[in-house]
């Protein structure tokens, strides 16, 4: 007997061949399989008679077979299956290409349904190659109705999917409803075993709507409770007071080189204002590219030192946490702060190098006035000062400490932790953020550190609502008053040698340039650009004279690190790189970001690239390359030309696209989603809503048996 629990394998037509595709589409069980939804349907729900169908259109048609045969096309060495379909209006040829089968499964004087595209040949209509069932006892499938179509794998047809889906949909009657009824009843939702089977098999387009109207809040609704979940945890603990030293935060701004923006100032204040209060910060921080939000974090990290507690980012490569600790280490020079690094490759701290104005190293100071030659001989120096003491020593002796993963790798423990700064929030799971904030020593009064998240990637406000619904929102969303636009140009092939002549005259005058390639190597797929391919042509035809270097993910963490430290000591040129390149590192020397095969990147990644140029006074460009001439394509790359903002492009890239080709449906900090849409604002805005309601009635869930349990399967998945 089948249940919901059921291996595939126990479902009729599905062997081990067949069990191992499925599992490719993520379908194992009974239960995956009735929760593989289609993305579209055929609608064949009105029978077309033959003498009224016309060429170009797609229809369904139902009539007997006057005659069928094989025959043998000698021009093309194929099979051939002819039909003569008669529905007493009139008679329709329809051919099968390759399917000699066909004539052990319908005969003449058989009765069909046929459902695919009427085409015109010679002034004859002719179906070719159409989805066909015999009429018999039998409800129909693939050709009557509104017709499903599911995502594919190898080998593995839609016709199969449907009747592996049609033996068992009654078995969506032993689903347990989770959602509570009166959510039901007020939003006039269908069941869950309704929305399931019509879903799959729906009478019309208002059923249709219907059953994703209750599946798409499901999911949405289950994020929204977890967020709530957390945001009441996060709401019981405590956390240390931090006192705004205004005084010494006016200081240090009146000082910066430069002014900060309305966007900035409005983040820092609410940022300051969250960590006044006794109980944790939960904030996301977002900004464009360039945008200035690390100087945010800095103005609180700044006044968690001034309160002698502990401050700690957290980055996702060690590059990127090495230039923010040279940073760092040069905006609070004049503050006497001890400021720690911690990578998988790297530990160390100012104090032992003397970068701060300290008594006991007063030789040492003016990080500023250092060489990059010199920097390197003072970490090795710090190395050997420190000796045995290890990261903890670090941790325990830091007022700020910038890391990677090993801040959460490593067995540590912080001694005041009061603020926890998450860069690139999208890259960090949920259980990494957790894990950076279990590194507090609770010991005292069991406080629980501020949490800020940053990430540059555009998303608009409700988008963030319904991914951080557990996080307060601060965006920043204008750029520096003295940053210079990036001049950003499609660029056809017929002008390639000009973009490389241009790129000669850039380097002259002691600029680097970011090329970025798809793929890494040839092989991977014919016909698109690789980082190997292109360096081989850069390197030895096009700039033989000139020294280029090559990244990408196969290289080992220490490669990468040598390869980017060259770039940035500008030793390195032109640097043909994948998308690895995308994350934080700061070259201000570099003015062209040079982009092969445009088409295969979102505009937000695109602009992601872009803001990898134009760090400084020079002017800047963003050139793309694509051999698509396909209006669609260049209508895309053209709103790159148009648009500085990223979430102008976001939403762009969104509408063309959608979200998972957009962020990545494999980063860390997105749910995946089977039906909903991340950017239907009114059905999150119902879901955020109805999940507050019933926490502020009951927040154990204890009065809804069926959804704790729901929401306890989910978060023991996770």
């Amino acid at each position: 007997m089948l249940t919901l629990e059921t291996n595939i394998t126990k479902i009729n037509r599905v062997g081990g061949v067949v069990a191992k595709r499925l599992k490719r589409l993520g379908i194992e069980t009974v239960h995956d399989l009735l929760f593989y939804f289609p993305f579209r349907y055929d609608d064949f729900s009105c029978i077309t008679p033959i003498n009224k169908l016309q060429a170009g259109t797609s229809a369904n048609v139902v009539g007997q077979i006057e005659l069928i045969h094989n025959k043998r096309s000698w021009k093309k060495r194929m099979n051939i299956t002819e039909a003569l379909i008669n529905d007493s209006t009139e008679s329709l040829r329809v051919i099968w290409f390759n399917q000699p089968f066909i004539t052990k499964n319908l005969h003449n004087g058989d009765k069909v349904s046929l459902a695919g595209k009427v085409e015109n040949e010679y002034n004859c209509l002719i179906m070719t190659s159409p989805m066909y069932e015999k009429i018999d006892h039998n409800k129909l499938v693939h050709t009557q109705g509104f017709v499903p179509n599911y995502h594919l794998t190898t080998n593995i047809t839609q016709k199969q999917i449907r009747f592996l889906i049609k033996q068992i949909i009654d078995l969506a009657e032993q689903l347990v409803d989770w959602l509570p009824i009166e959510i039901q009843q007020e939003l006039k939702m269908l069941s869950l075993s309704q929305a399931i089977t019509q879903i799959h098999f729906p009478k019309n387009n208002l059923i249709i709507n219907q059953a994703h109207q209750r599946l798409a809040f499901d999911e949405l609704f289950l994020i929204q409770l977890q967020s709530q979940l957390i945001k009441i945890e996060q709401n019981k603990s405590k956390a240390f007071a931090i006192t705004f030293h205004e005084k010494e935060t006016k200081n240090f701004v009146e000082q910066l080189p430069f002014q900060l923006t309305n966007g900035q100032r409005k983040s820092t204040w609410e940022i300051i204002k969250d960590i006044e209060q006794n109980k944790p910060m939960a904030r996301l921080l977002e900004g464009d590219v360039g945008s200035g939000k690390t100087l945010v974090a800095c103005l609180a990290m700044l006044n968690v030192a001034l309160n002698n507690k502990q401050a700690v980012l957290m980055v996702p490569t060690e590059i990127l946490a090495r230039q923010h600790y040279d940073n760092l280490c040069k905006l609070f020079n004049k503050f006497n702060l001890k400021i720690g690094l911690i990578t998988k490759s790297n530990q160390q701290v100012n104090y032992e190098l003397g970068i701060m104005n300290h008594d006991k190293n007063s030789k040492l100071k003016n990080l500023q006035s250092r060489t990059s030659r010199e920097n390197k001989l003072y970490a090795g120096q710090a190395r050997s000062l420190l000796g045995k003491q290890n990261s903890l020593f670090i941790i325990h002796n830091s007022d700020i400490v910038i890391g990677t993963h090993a801040l959460i790798q490593e067995k540590i423990k912080f001694k005041n932790l009061a603020l926890a700064i998450i860069d690139e929030q999208h890259r960090f799971g949920v259980e990494q953020r957790a894990a950076l904030l279990s590194r507090s020593n609770t010991d005292e009064n069991e406080q629980k550190p501020h949490l800020l998240s940053m990430t540059a990637t555009p998303i608009p406000r409700s988008l963030a609502l319904a991914l951080y619904g557990d996080l307060d929102l601060s965006i920043i969303n204008e750029l520096p008053k003295n940053r210079k636009k990036i001049i950003t140009q499609i660029v056809p092939e017929i002008k390639r040698n000009k973009a490389y002549d241009f790129i000669k005259e850039q380097i002259k005058q002691g600029r680097q340039i970011f090329v970025i390639c798809p793929l890494i190597d040839l092989s991977d797929k014919l016909g698109v650009k690789s980082v190997e391919e292109e360096y081989e042509k850069l390197d030895k035809i096009i700039f033989p004279e000139i020294t280029i270097g090559r990244l990408h993910g196969k290289l080992k963490s220490v490669e990468k690190e040598k390869i980017m430290q060259d770039f940035l000591d500008n030793k390195i040129k032109i640097l043909v790189s994948t998308s690895v390149i995308e994350v934080g590192v700061d070259v201000p020397n570099a003015t062209i970001m040079m982009i092969e095969a445009a088409d295969r990147f979102g505009l937000a990644q695109i602009h992601q690239f872009r803001g990898r140029v134009g760090r400084s006074d020079f002017q800047s460009y963003c050139f793309l390359f694509t051999d698509s001439q396909t209006n669609k394509t260049l209508e895309r790359l053209a709103a790159l030309v148009k648009y500085s903002s990223g979430f102008e492009l976001a939403k762009i890239d969104l509408k063309l696209r959608g979200p998972g080709e957009v962020y990545g449906i494999n980063q860390k900090g997105f749910p995946e989603l089977k039906i909903a849409s991340l950017f239907d604002y009114a059905l999150i805005k119902q879901a955020h809503d109805q999940a507050v309601k019933l926490i502020n009635q009951d927040s154990s869930l204890a009065s809804w048996p069926e959804l704790q349990e729901k929401l306890k399967k989910i978060i023991h998945l996770e």
